[in-house]
């Protein structure tokens, strides 16, 4: 789908997108130690006291400058190594050693978290307000079902602009070549901070045959997939996962996750090699879009056939993550849907039936 102008190129800006980002399995920061990590143009740290809670707070002590993910934990604190100050959750500092007193301006940012999903996400605004009311990870049933395995997650440092992950939620037309798996139907709808694709397919060279994929980006870093494959006659159920949470401007650290339904009848070493398989298949499957992000540049006002998804579209929701919460569009929450149906684009004033999604069911 083409457009007519310029407007819906997105200029490099100098700040990082409003919204939740995901931090991985909440679990693998219950170890007893500090988590540096580099996000956002500078460094944070995450641990876990003796209320299993996860806490973040900025890494650099402001005492003196030093790293307090490479601290220890006490209580619900962490320790600097270089002089031994202890912050607490809050931000605030609790223990100078051998000081009389602690100065009042003794505070460092502590961020907001919350765990959804088996995972731990962290919240992002550069006007520094908390997040609405509606905008909120969803839980996802099957993280806490017996009837699915658990999460397979993988990471890796893409060296990129985080928005070009973000282009593949309305790029219909990569699927047949990056991933032998062209589409019979595609349908975006583009709602407050919610982005949602529909996918129809009739093979996969990786995933299998009558491919079926609903999904959608809840805020601007996180993806989740419901996906429905035929592999050997069998129906395979799975949910996918594309995370991001930018590292600078220039590079961003992407995580992909996968969980398989179990079915019903087999036993649990089948069901387990079974998933195995197809983790393995998803996972190829994402890096071929792996090595594209590796090897692009970003092209703000790209020329598009009319082949092409709604891409200047998806940029004009997508901008809303980087714009001050008062320059937001009053049509924001007015559904925008854009079908392609035996190769043909339109634009409609609700959203089709086939693609309603489908997400609350897991």
């Amino acid at each position: 789908m083409t457009a007519s102008n310029s407007s819906g190129g997105l200029k490099a800006e100098g700040r990082y997108a409003r919204g939740w980002h995901c931090l991985g399995l909440a679990a693998g920061y219950r170890d007893g130690k500090p988590h540096s990590l580099n996000v956002f143009g500078t460094r944070l740290v995450a641990f876990a006291g003796e209320d299993q809670q996860v806490h973040i707070l900025d890494a650099w002590c402001p005492h003196m400058g030093a790293d307090l993910g490479l601290g220890e934990i006490r209580g619900n604190s962490v320790v600097c190594r270089f002089h031994g100050w202890s912050w607490g959750a809050d931000g605030s500092c609790n223990d100078i050693p051998c000081a009389k007193r602690i100065p009042p301006k003794a505070k460092t940012k502590a961020w907001l978290t919350c765990e959804q999903n088996q995972l731990l996400f962290v919240w992002h605004d550069p006007e520094g307000a908390p997040p609405p009311a509606d905008v909120s990870i969803p839980r996802i049933n099957a993280c806490f079902s017996d009837e699915w395995t658990g999460w397979t997650i993988r990471s890796m440092v893409i060296h990129n602009n985080c928005r070009e992950l973000v282009d593949n939620l309305a790029d219909v037309a990569h699927f047949g070549p990056v991933h032998g798996s062209p589409a019979s139907y595609f349908c975006n709808t583009f709602v407050g901070h919610i982005g949602y694709q529909m996918f129809r397919g009739s093979e996969s060279e990786l995933l299998g045959s009558a491919l079926i994929a609903d999904s959608a980006y809840f805020g601007p870093a996180y993806h989740i997939t419901r996906m429905v494959a035929e592999v050997d006659g069998k129906p395979v159920h799975s949910i996918l996962l594309n995370c991001h949470v930018p590292i600078d401007q220039g590079s961003f650290e992407l995580r992909y996750g996968v969980m398989v339904k179990k079915i019903p009848g087999l036993s649990d070493e089948e069901n387990d090699a079974i998933a195995k398989a197809y983790v393995e298949q998803a996972h190829k499957s994402f890096f071929q879009d792996v090595e594209i992000w590796h090897n692009k540049i970003r092209i703000d006002n790209p020329i598009l056939a009319d082949s092409d998804g709604p891409i200047y579209q998806l940029r004009d929701w997508y901008r809303q993550f980087y714009t001050d919460v008062k320059g937001l569009p009053d049509d924001l929450h007015q559904e925008k849907v854009f079908e392609r149906h035996d190769g043909t684009w339109r634009a409609l004033s609700e959203v089709p039936e086939a693609a309603r999604s489908q997400l609350h069911t897991i």
